[in-house]
C-alpha cells in the first residue's frame, strides 16, 4: 500500500506519562519542538480529544437531520506542503474558517459523519475524507493522504487513543519519544500507548538514535 512514513512523536515524562500541562513544565518542551522540526513532517495528525482541548472551537456540531454521508469520500480545498490533521469519527468539532491558511486542516472521519458535517467543513473551506464503516479506517486514510493529498511524511503528535490505533493497524514506521526531567506519577494520567487487551504481547522496536541535550532531557528514535 501507497502510505506516508508515518512517525509517532510525543514528549513524556521520566515515567511515560504524555498529560500536555504537565510536560510543558518540563525541561526539554523546547527541545521536543525543535525535534519535531528535525523529523520533517509536513503534516501533523492528532486525536480528536486533543483537538477539542487545544485547536477546536467550543461547542459541538448539532446536525438537525443527522443523515449519514454512508459512503467513502474526500474533499481537497487546498493544495498545501502539509496538513493539520485531526481524527473526529463521527464529526462533532467546530472550527474557524480556514481560507489561506499556511498550514490548512483536514478532518478525517468515518462514512457514519453527517451529510451537514462535512457541507460545514466545505463551508469553511476544510478539506476533509470519509471512509470506513463506523469507525475510520485508517489504512484506507493514509492512503487517500498519500495519493490524494501528496503527503509522504506524517506526524502522528495525540494522545493515546490515537497513538494506539496506528500503532495496532501496522502503520507507525517510527516511535521517536523525548523525555523532559520530571516524574508525573499521578494516578491514572495518561500514556503515550494504552488500551490494548491484558493478553496483547509486547511490541518489538529497534533503537535507530539516541540523543542528550545539555539540560539532561534525552531523545530516543526507534523502528518499529
Amino acid at each position: 500500500m501507497k502510505k506516508p512514513y508515518t512517525v509517532c512523536h510525543m514528549m513524556t515524562s521520566i515515567d511515560g506519562r504524555i498529560d500536555c500541562a504537565m510536560t510543558a513544565q518540563l525541561a526539554g518542551v523546547e527541545e521536543y519542538y525543535a525535534a519535531l522540526e528535525e523529523l520533517d513532517l509536513p503534516s501533523t495528525l492528532s486525536g480528536r480529544v486533543t483537538a477539542q482541548l487545544e485547536m477546536s472551537l467550543p461547542g459541538v456540531f448539532q446536525a438537525q437531520k443527522n443523515e449519514p454521508f454512508g459512503q467513502e469520500g474526500f474533499s481537497k480545498k487546498a493544495a498545501a506542503k502539509g496538513y493539520e490533521i485531526i481524527a473526529d469519527t463521527r464529526g462533532t468539532l467546530l472550527w474557524e474558517e480556514d481560507i489561506d491558511a499556511a498550514k490548512p486542516h483536514l478532518i478525517i472521519t468515518s462514512e457514519s459523519v453527517s451529510r451537514e458535517y462535512l457541507d460545514y467543513l466545505d463551508e469553511r473551506h476544510i478539506s476533509w475524507i470519509a471512509c470506513g464503516k463506523g469507525r475510520i479506517d485508517l489504512k484506507r486514510a493514509v492512503e487517500i493522504l498519500a495519493e490524494e493529498f501528496g503527503a509522504e511524511r506524517l506526524g502522528i503528535v495525540g494522545g493515546p487513543a490515537i497513538n494506539s490505533a496506528f500503532l495496532e493497524a501496522g502503520l507507525l514506521d517510527e516511535i521517536s519519544i523525548l523525555i523532559g526531567l520530571g516524574i508525573d506519577g499521578r494516578k491514572g494520567m495518561p500514556a503515550v500507548f494504552d488500551g490494548f487487551p491484558m493478553e496483547k504481547t509486547p511490541t518489538p522496536l529497534k533503537l535507530k538514535e539516541a540523543k542528550t541535550y545539555q539540560n539532561g532531557a534525552v531523545w530516543l528514535r526507534y523502528l518499529v
